[in-house]
This record gives structure tokens, sequence and C-alpha cells, in this order.
């Protein structure tokens, strides 16, 4: 049988199209996104952005982790990402593909815990894995009646 674990995401709308992002982990402050104009106000990042920083994320972390473990000395790691979107045949925009670069800084570039490291550490990136197999994504829409 295999293990699941899920995680709760809540968004409200605030206005126009900016959405308060809640997270179910205390202490974590709230995410505001928003649509870039002329849609929105460019107040916080939009989906693709966020997409674009959790890949990123997920990548550094993963390395990181890995290296840490290695007792590979980490001074420090900096990482860009790259995200092309593009629209489709039929004319929506889509991601149509993510670059990420990792620069870690490390005292020896190329040890053998370090080669070890950026063999293994993509296969424990939770999101990137997940959207290179692409994702089941379910929808309901459940309308509330205002009275």
């Amino acid at each position: 049988m295999a293990e699941e674990k899920e995680i709760i995401t809540a968004l409200e709308l605030l206005k126009g199209f900016e959405f308060k992002v809640k997270f179910d982990l205390e202490n974590i402050s709230d995410l505001l996104m928003d649509e870039p104009a002329p849609v929105g106000q460019g107040l916080g990042p939009n989906a693709s952005r966020v997409l674009s920083a959790a890949v990123g994320n997920c990548l550094s972390a993963s390395l990181l982790f890995c290296l840490t473990k290695a007792r590979v000395n980490v001074k420090g790691l900096k990482t860009t990402v790259a995200t092309t979107l593009a629209r489709n045949e039929e004319g929506y925009w889509r991601v149509k593909g993510i670059r990420v670069k990792i620069f870690p800084s490390v005292k020896e570039e190329f040890s053998a815990q370090m080669k070890r490291c950026i063999e293994l550490f993509e296969r424990y990136c939770i999101v990137t894995q997940s959207v290179r197999k692409g994702i089941n994504v379910t929808v309901e829409i459940l309308p509330k009646s205002e009275a």
C-alpha cells in the first residue's frame, strides 16, 4: 500500500485578481498572489512564477540536503530559474519549459561526495519529479449562493 500525505492550501479572493494564500502550517505568513498588469496589478507573483520558484526551491533544497549529509561544506547557494511561456496550438499560454541553474559555493568544486550528490539529488525533489511526470489534477466547482 502506497503511503500518502495531504497538504491543504487555501486561497481567498481579496479584490481584482489578488488572492491571499494560506498554508496549513503554523507560523507561516500568508502569500499574496496577483496577475501582472493589465489583468491584475502585479502586487505579488502569479501562478507561473510560484511554480518556477517551487521547482527552483525544491531542487536547491534537495541538493543542499544531499551535500550536507555528505559532509560537503556549503558556504552558500544561489539558484536561477528561467521559465519559458509559450502559446499552445489552441492559443493558450502554457509553461513550455523550466531551466534551473544552481550555483553552490563549496570548498572543493568536484569532490567525490559532490559528484555523488549531483547524480542523486534530483530524484528527491518532489515538485520537479512530479512536474516532469505530469500531475493528475481534478477540479470541482461548488457554487455558493449569496443571499
